[in-house]
């Protein structure tokens, strides 16, 4: 298992098809998952696993496990992935933890140490979080980063159409 980052109380590190089972605590929680508008079957979190492993060799990114450096416990997903923006793809910082983890600041630090690798070691000028408009943790995470709302825009997702705010900040912003 490749290590990424690492922070006082975590690292991250690329996921395996070993962490399917982790992903469908995740995944398969409807409350983790309501800005979703559902929980995944297992069909879906195995696409999403395979599509993260396809990352990694696309990008040298893509969403990687969060693991607690006391316990060893796989406590989420955070990391860097490429997603449409209106006509573009936009570099963003995505995160997901286990429910008994939130509101501990494991959402945030993951998030900031994957914004300053997007900065100093992929040498990106900027990063995004594309969050649901409901959202109002993981907008306040993106704010703790350091970012600000740039505009709404509207994603079509499981045959809905839903409202995100797209929230950015460049390395000059630091």
């Amino acid at each position: 298992m490749k290590k990424i980052l690492e922070t006082d109380r975590i690292y991250l590190r690329e996921m395996t098809v070993e962490d399917y089972d982790q992903l469908c605590e995740i995944l398969q929680d409807e409350e983790v998952m309501y800005a979703y508008e559902h929980a995944f079957s297992d069909e879906e979190v195995q696409n999403w696993l395979t599509n993260q492993l396809k990352r990694y060799n696309q990008y040298r990114f893509g969403l990687w496990a969060i693991i607690d450096k006391r316990t060893g416990s796989f406590i989420g997903q955070a990391g860097l992935t490429m997603q449409p923006v209106e006509d573009t793809d936009k570099l963003e910082i995505g995160y997901l933890l286990k429910k008994k983890y939130w509101h501990q600041g494991f959402a945030t630090e993951a998030a900031i140490a994957c914004r300053d690798y997007a900065f100093h070691q992929l040498h990106y000028d900027y990063v995004t979080s594309i969050i649901r408009d409901n959202n109002e943790a993981s907008k306040a995470v993106a704010k703790r980063v350091g970012m600000k709302k740039v505009k709404q825009i509207v994603k079509h997702y499981y045959n809905m159409d839903m409202l995100h705010d797209v929230y950015m900040m460049t390395k000059d912003d630091q």
